[in-house]
């Protein structure tokens, strides 16, 4: 039975991630690594944007924008983005750069089979795939469990779904160098709707109809909004070159609570996603910063995780959105109408100090979240 030091169950960001941080520290060049994955990442089945002011992951980022429009139906902002740049990359280019810098390491190794069971015994842990059982000291688990939130009614769970076209068009409506963040002058129907936009070409762009609910729609209505905001532009003619559609959690549920002193689950399955954007890639890699510097000193998982302010500011508002999902849009446009979008974004970054906290939360509705926060405290 083959032993590693490491097992990585699932090779998702977080995962790939932990690993890039683990081969810069130069730390772990004895360890032993395994990553299992069903997926072998070899096609290009998502895209990760994020506002960035260092030079990280630029030599594989496909497109910066150095403003972006937040919207409703009675305005619309430009935002500059300096000292930020809003940044995308492509799934596939970010699996090739660490699969290459992985493979440039013989400690490392990758295996194409899917997880079936993982458990911690007295002294190890045990991987069983389809195939084989392999045994380890530490397990690094990614593989989502949904049901483990949907089986407990404390913290919400609320879904970041999306369908997105990217189009050439026959019209040049589109500001290459002007992301739309978020366009809520869609209708809202009762939830939290709009439209994200992210132009490359004055004739090309990658549309996404998103909602932040419960529950998903089905395919046709995602794309007949995306069809009826195209012919509002007024787009008479376009091709659709690809298509993409995704389904991110959003909560605050303590996933660290089923951390053990051997396994510890991250990505998703960890709540590493930022709960109240869904916004993955910046916190993916913040986290697993933060997890390779633990590495370097301690060994038992469950002292990883602590809870901070930000956690809270994400519950309330969860707990807004999941009682009363059409506040969504009023929210949002309360702290980009007028708010100072460096400090929005550095506090949606988790960056900011309390007297930064207070000039973003200042400009929420604050009848709402005081309300919010009463029925917190009451549960």
């Amino acid at each position: 039975m083959q032993h590693y030091h490491y097992i990585f169950t699932g090779s998702g960001l977080s995962a790939l991630m932990t690993v890039y941080e683990m081969l810069l520290s130069g730390k772990f060049e004895e360890k032993s690594i395994l990553l299992i994955d069903e997926n072998t990442k070899k096609v290009n089945d998502r895209t990760w944007c994020f506002w960035d002011e260092s030079n990280s992951f630029d030599e594989i980022v496909s497109k910066k924008w150095n403003q972006a429009i937040f919207a409703n139906e009675k305005f619309d902002r430009i935002l500059e983005l300096s000292p930020y740049q809003y940044k995308k990359i492509n799934g596939l280019d970010f699996y090739e750069l660490i699969f290459k810098k992985i493979s440039e390491h013989k400690n490392i190794h990758f295996l194409n089979q899917k997880v079936v069971d993982y458990s911690e015994l007295d002294n190890h842990c045990v991987v069983k795939t389809e195939a084989e059982t392999l045994t380890c000291n530490k397990i690094f688990n990614s593989i989502y469990n949904p049901e483990v939130v949907k089986s407990q009614n404390k913290f919400p769970l609320i879904q970041q779904h999306f369908i997105g076209w990217f189009i050439k068009s026959k019209e040049a409506v589109f500001t290459p160098n002007c992301a739309t963040f978020m366009d809520f002058s869609v209708e809202q129907k009762g939830n939290t709707r709009f439209m994200y936009v992210l132009p490359t070409l004055k004739n090309e762009a990658l549309l996404e109809y998103t909602l932040f609910s419960k529950d998903l729609l089905l395919r046709e209505e995602y794309e007949a909004e995306i069809q009826k905001y195209i012919e509002n532009l007024g787009i008479t003619e376009y091709e659709i070159i690809e298509k993409e559609q995704g389904n991110i959690p959003m909560t605050c549920y303590p996933f660290w609570k089923h951390n053990t002193k051997n396994i510890i689950n991250i990505g998703s399955a960890g709540g590493w996603t930022k709960a109240s954007t869904g916004y993955t890639f910046k916190n993916a890699s913040k986290k697993s910063k933060a997890l390779v510097h633990f590495l370097k000193s301690e060994s038992d998982f469950t002292k990883f995780h602590k809870k901070d302010k930000f956690w809270f500011y994400d519950l309330l508002l969860l707990d807004i959105l999941s009682s009363k999902n059409k506040l969504g849009s009023k929210i949002f446009s309360s702290m980009f109408k007028k708010g100072d979008s460096t400090v929005i974004f550095k506090f949606l970054d988790e960056e900011t100090s309390i007297w930064e906290d207070l000039q973003v939360i200042w400009r929420c509705p604050k009848m709402i979240f005081v309300k919010a926060l009463i029925g917190r405290i009451l549960k």
